[in-house]
């Protein structure tokens, strides 16, 4: 397997397709991995994931374990080793028509209050064939990635009441949106005791594809202004890409 270390985290060297095909050799019935019952858990690392990493070895341990880290940011394009980025709102919607495709299943769970409902509900329309889970807010994750807390569900398809770590509906793909570090501490932390193949945290892909933010226009997606072009629409974001500038002057000078 391809990967690229970037300040020590290992991130895959891989494009859309090659990450689409890696998971769909976890999701069919024939394959070694899924006749192993195997679970697996992606991340999308960036540049502020990487500057996470350097004060957080937990956290970079967890990157570093994942079954596939997609390179999510063109400042990680900077050590020039990388094929492509890959963006994670961009893999979760190709998860997300792919699992339609197969008749996988899928979740949601984090986000604001109503969120991930209006998230699954615009991919349901999207995808007419898409099978879901359950969509949840997900209650209140603390920094170490603990639960403690989970709000009333705010959808259920499948009528499953009183929604907790060990009593997950049975789920393919199940993407996670608490933030990032919290979000791969969660899934890192509970992902071997619910019954889920996949998860992936989403960050705030749920806001994106739910309307509650923006998409990105693509010539700035092209141009890796997506960065700025959030920072625009929520200036408290200001802190976090301070991170940006720190990666990218440890990226020349290391």
């Amino acid at each position: 397997m391809d990967k690229v270390n970037i300040l020590g985290v290992n991130v895959d060297n891989i494009n859309m397709e090659g990450a689409k095909d890696r998971v769909v050799g976890w999701l069919r019935k024939d394959s070694p991995a899924s006749m192993r019952n195997e679970k697996h858990y992606i991340v999308t690392p960036n540049p502020e994931f990487v500057m996470a990493a350097q004060k957080d070895p937990g956290f970079k341990d967890i990157i570093n374990k994942a079954d596939l880290a997609i390179p999510d940011g063109i400042g990680l394009r900077l050590r020039g080793d990388l094929e492509s980025t890959i963006s994670g709102v961009d893999l979760m919607e190709r998860l997300v028509e792919l699992s339609s495709d197969l008749g996988a299943t899928v979740g949601f769970l984090g986000g604001e209050e109503g969120v991930a409902k209006r998230c699954a509900e615009c991919l349901q329309k999207k995808y007419p064939g898409l099978k879901i889970s359950f969509a949840e807010d997900g209650g209140k994750i603390d920094d170490e990635g603990n639960w403690v807390g989970i709000k009333k569900p705010v959808w259920e398809p499948n009528r499953h009441p009183n929604l907790n770590p060990t009593s997950l509906p049975d789920t393919d793909i199940l993407f996670v949106a608490f933030g990032q570090v919290k979000q791969e501490k969660w899934i890192y932390k509970n992902l071997p005791k619910i019954p889920v193949k996949i998860a992936m945290g989403v960050g705030g892909a749920f806001d994106e594809i739910s309307g509650k933010v923006p998409r990105i226009p693509s010539i700035l997606h092209k141009m890796g202004l997506k960065w700025l072009f959030r920072l625009i629409l929520e200036p408290w974001r200001i802190k976090r890409q301070l991170a940006l500038v720190r990666y990218v002057w440890k990226i020349l000078t290391g």
